[in-house]
């Protein structure tokens, strides 16, 4: 009885042991332990979000933009005047 339970014990302390290892639970701790590189790790990740999101929605703007003066030149009856107005805006702000 006694061997069965502390044979669990040790089961479930390797398991434990296997998890701590696989969270990397002793890095993170060194990391909050060093207040100035977990601060340079956010603000690098901050810098690759913010760039990654400035240049995606520069893509994106420029398909809409795209597609809005094919849409234009489809002549669509009401559709074609509000596209035409918006790509004239567009392009009037384009140019310096």
């Amino acid at each position: 009885m006694v061997k069965d339970l502390a044979e669990k014990v040790i089961h479930e302390l390797e398991r434990l042991s296997q998890n701590m290892e696989k969270f990397n639970l002793a890095e993170y701790m060194e990391l909050l332990n060093n207040p100035r590189r977990y601060v340079m790790i956010n603000l690098a990740g901050g810098l690759a979000r913010g760039l990654g999101i400035a240049v995606g929605f520069t893509i994106l703007g420029a398909v809409v933009i795209m597609i809005l003066r094919r849409l234009m030149y489809l002549n669509l009856p009401l559709v074609g005047d509000f596209i035409a107005d918006i790509v004239r805006i567009v392009q009037d702000n384009l140019q310096p």
